[in-house]
């Protein structure tokens, strides 16, 4: 490079300023132009196709469509569908020269198709650059990006960022390795225990699609089974997805898998993996090198080839959704996949989920459950303490733990480790019946009841309204209870009385993945709990009402899948596993942990879910933000006719000094939801309605956020959109 002062770089280094002014003559009189880099002013166009239509990467609603640019013919052999492009964005209209729009910022984008014409009757802008020739987004996973999006009502380069990697120019250099033959079919193995699981793995072996929820039997078999379902897959020359909620299970299916085929017939990709190292695996998947996938939520949007099985582990667990635009759920994303790739699908998990249920129930999916005899077999004892035994306990009211539970821990630890599953701090419980604990609930629109301060005035937590004369309809009842207990005092209580017995914690902090099978006593959140050698010999599952009383629509479902979590790592009845767990026996989630029966409980729920209209039956959105934006907001969406509208209610603040929450108001601002729910197929209509009004607000200048997109214009009041909200109340 050389300058007019005559300063000198490059090969042109100690160069006379005679031969300088030659070299630039000659490029002067040059028949072909030298294209600038990122204009391409002058240059010649590709002969063939020279329009190319471009994602733009900027993540805001109305401009979430393709941009038509110009292919220069230097970059007609990279400039093919799916790669990545660097674009001048922003140009204003008459800033032309030599037949190229100039001006505006450089921005990343997708170019997705070639054409002859452009619908644009101006002049285009070229492109700037091909920032890698690897073809990263296929017609597949541009349709799926798309239909997330529509789903969401998010914008198209929003779901992009999470389906596709940040580039490595390291990770792209190195070729992938050949792909590997076929596996041969796996024997059934532990599938034979379920009355349909031998059949479900021919199936896929066979080259059907069989879709199954999969309600798995207590025990560490699970990760196993998985491996099974996808060796049959791959066995019939197709491949599979399997996304699991944390690192600790995708390391026992990595480790199934790999006993199962050896190594390089799969990839991992999880979200906490360097940069490199996923994007390699990432494209040792796109090109076909490998066949099977397994990973946490990021892997939902993985572009395996010729997919003939996804498969899904506890969808329950909050992990597989999504926190960033449009805050996707890892179950929706597959269900969109299997249907879109025609390919089998598979919902396992200890528990049962109202949505699992309702795949069962409409005939979508098969369910894929063992006998009761097995499950009786595989099951620990449960037992149960309540209030009334509470109270006739000398030893509860003096340290707070009931004498069973005291029984329970000191012969489990003759014999092997004690799980004590305690809730994590910051569950608040809602308001409930003081005789039948049934939970009190708006007369207008079925919402949990919240209490005002100290007086005792109720709210609606949905729609606002307040409730001065609630009485319970199914006891007549009308006092009203709302119990918060102490687990971190208890769990200490536990060390204190047992000081000879080693004492492991788990949680947010720091989570074990396994404990030894000796006799300790482990102390767990929810969620956290570790992997016992050989199964516990005794679980405690403390303070039931800190989690069945939060002011959640999901609360007694999600109580019982984490105490079907924790059960499931004990050992079975016959082997003398037990499992105390403190509640009161007479509610349904107890009563279907006495049991062992997820499923039921699920189909109760739904059943109640779908007479008074709740999600999964309905489908409902939020809409969050200062009082007047949402209410202006509304005012301009052009909603279904049969939305019905339930709030205004406020957003709890954040206080100044405090992290902030994903989807929470910025710190000391006061903000309030409005619910909008419409019945069975209309959930489309809805999303598309706020997407549009969204687009609309932040082409005027507003701020949103959330599931619609990013930043909007400064000053404006932010308005945030979220489909399937998971706290509704």
């Amino acid at each position: 490079m050389s300058s007019e002062n005559g300063q000198s770089g490059g090969g042109a280094e100690g160069a006379p300023p005679e031969q300088l002014a030659l070299i630039r003559e000659s490029v002067r009189k040059a028949d072909v132009p030298r294209a600038k880099p990122r204009t391409w002013r002058g240059a010649a166009l590709a002969k063939e196709r020279p329009v190319a239509r471009v994602l733009v990467d900027k993540g805001v609603l109305h401009l979430d469509r393709y941009f038509d640019y110009a292919v220069p013919e230097e970059l007609d052999a990279d400039a093919q569908p799916g790669v990545r492009v660097r674009v001048r964005f922003g140009a204003g209209r008459h800033r032309v020269r030599e037949g190229r729009r100039e001006g505006g910022g450089l921005i990343d984008g997708f170019l997705v198709e070639r054409v002859a014409e452009s619908e644009y009757s101006g002049p285009l802008a070229a492109l700037a650059q091909v920032v890698s020739p690897e073809q990263v987004l296929s017609e597949e996973l541009l349709g799926l990006a798309r239909a997330v999006a529509d789903r969401y009502a998010g914008g198209l380069a929003d779901v992009l960022q999470l389906a596709v990697p940040p580039r490595s120019a390291r990770a792209e250099q190195k070729p992938s390795p050949e792909p590997l033959a076929p596996p041969g079919p796996p024997e059934a193995g532990s599938w034979e225990r379920y009355e349909r699981g031998a059949g479900f793995l021919e199936a896929l072996a066979a080259g059907g699609a069989p879709r199954a929820v999969w309600n798995a039997l207590p025990g560490p078999e699970w990760s196993e089974e998985l491996a099974r379902a996808v060796v049959a897959t791959l066995a019939s020359g197709r491949g599979a997805l399997v996304v699991l909620p944390d690192g600790r299970a995708v390391a026992r299916v990595d480790a199934a898998l790999t006993s199962l085929m050896g190594e390089g017939r799969h990839a991992v990709l999880t979200a906490d993996a360097g940069p490199e190292k996923r994007y390699r695996e990432w494209l040792a998947v796109r090109r076909g090198s490998v066949r099977a996938v397994v990973g946490t939520r990021a892997a939902m949007f993985a572009p395996v080839r010729d997919l003939g099985l996804v498969a899904l582990w506890d969808d329950g667990d909050d992990s597989h959704s999504e926190q960033h635009a449009p805050q996707p759920h890892a179950r929706e994303v597959l269900l969109l996949r299997a249907a879109q790739d025609k390919c089998g699908f598979l919902l396992g998990s200890w528990s049962c989920t109202v949505e699992a249920a309702q795949l069962v129930e409409t005939g979508w999916a098969r369910p894929l459950v063992a006998g009761r005899e097995r499950v009786r077999g595989a099951a620990p004892l449960v037992r149960t303490v309540g209030d009334g035994d509470l109270a006739r306990d000398e030893a509860a009211r003096a340290a707070r733990l009931p004498t069973l539970a005291w029984q329970a821990v000191r012969e489990g630890l003759r014999h092997g480790p004690v799980l004590v599953q305690v809730p994590r701090r910051g569950y608040v419980p809602r308001m409930a019946c003081a005789n039948c604990r049934a939970p009190a609930r708006c007369r207008h629109c079925s919402g949990p009841l919240e209490a005002q301060g100290s007086g005792a005035d109720l709210r609606c937590g949905w729609c606002g309204r307040d409730e001065g004369a609630w009485h319970c309809p199914d006891c007549g009842g009308f006092r009203l209870r709302a119990q918060v207990v102490g687990a971190r005092r208890t769990a200490e209580e536990l060390g204190r009385a047992f000081p000879a017995v080693p004492v492991r914690t788990s949680g947010r902090e720091h989570v074990l993945d396994t404990v030894p099978g000796t006799p300790s006593l482990v102390v767990s959140t929810p969620g956290a709990e570790p992997v016992a050698e050989g199964g516990y010999a005794a679980a405690l599952l403390l303070d039931g009402w800190a989690m069945l009383g939060r002011p959640d629509l999901r609360a007694g479902e999600d109580a019982l899948r984490r105490w079907i979590g924790a059960a499931s790592l004990v050992r079975p009845q016959g082997a003398g596993g037990t499992v105390v767990v403190v509640a009161e026996p007479t509610l349904r989630p107890v009563q279907a942990l006495v049991r062992w029966d997820p499923v039921g409980h699920a189909v109760r729920e739904l059943a109640e879910r779908a007479e008074l209209g709740f999600p999964p039956v309905s489908r409902m959105a939020s809409v969050a933000g200062p009082g007047e934006a949402v209410a202006e907001f509304l005012r301009t969406a052009e909603l279904p006719p049969e939305a019905e509208l339930l709030g205004p209610v406020p957003v709890p603040v954040t206080p100044v000094g405090r992290p902030r929450r994903v989807g929470a108001p910025p710190p000391g601002e006061q903000w309030d939801r409005m619910l909008i729910r419409v019945p069975p197929g209309r959930g489309a209509a809805l999303a598309s309605a706020l997407k549009v009004a969204q687009a609309a607000r932040m082409a005027r200048g507003g701020g949103s956020g959330g599931g619609a997109g990013g930043a909007g214009g400064a000053g404006e009041a932010v308005v945030r959109v979220r489909i399937d909200p998971p706290d509704i109340g």
